[in-house]
């Protein structure tokens, strides 16, 4: 059951699935053809080391990006080398990533950045690190307005 006494997170549903990938266009076509998703964005964020796709279903609901790195000691390059090619975080879109980044961290949680980083399509992100998350990276996206 939930603290009332913490401030809510602001959670308002799952965005995005990102998989790590060492080559964004074939993992786009292998997604396509497999699944028939179909790439609705793309776009290098240098910022954070990924040339990245983001596919969708045509019901929609919540997308796959596809992150491939930039540089061997990207973030992502790293996370292939240690893990392989795959599932690297689960994100959540929230109202206000200042907000839920904050009730977070009265929960108890570490966020990985002190303030929102730019995310993909302009979007506000920033990460709850893993080792308080039973191993999971967790994102959270505020989507640029």
């Amino acid at each position: 059951m939930a603290d009332s006494t913490l401030p809510d997170v602001g959670v308002l549903r799952i965005d995005h699935v990102g998989i790590a990938v060492p080559d964004l266009d074939a993992a786009v076509a292998f997604h396509s053809t497999a699944f028939g998703l179909r790439e609705v964005h793309r776009e290098v964020n240098a910022e954070q080391g990924v040339a990245e796709a983001m596919l969708a279903a045509d019901s929609g609901g919540a997308r796959v990006q596809l992150l491939a790195p930039l540089t061997p000691d990207s973030p992502i390059a790293r996370f292939i080398g240690r893990s392989g090619p795959g599932l690297q975080q689960l994100a959540y879109t929230v109202a206000d990533v200042e907000a839920a980044a904050a009730a977070l961290r009265a929960r108890g949680l570490r966020l990985l950045y002190d303030e929102p980083r730019r995310g993909t399509a302009g979007s506000r992100i920033n990460f709850v690190h893993p080792k308080d998350v039973g191993g999971v990276l967790v994102e959270l996206v505020e989507p640029a307005v």
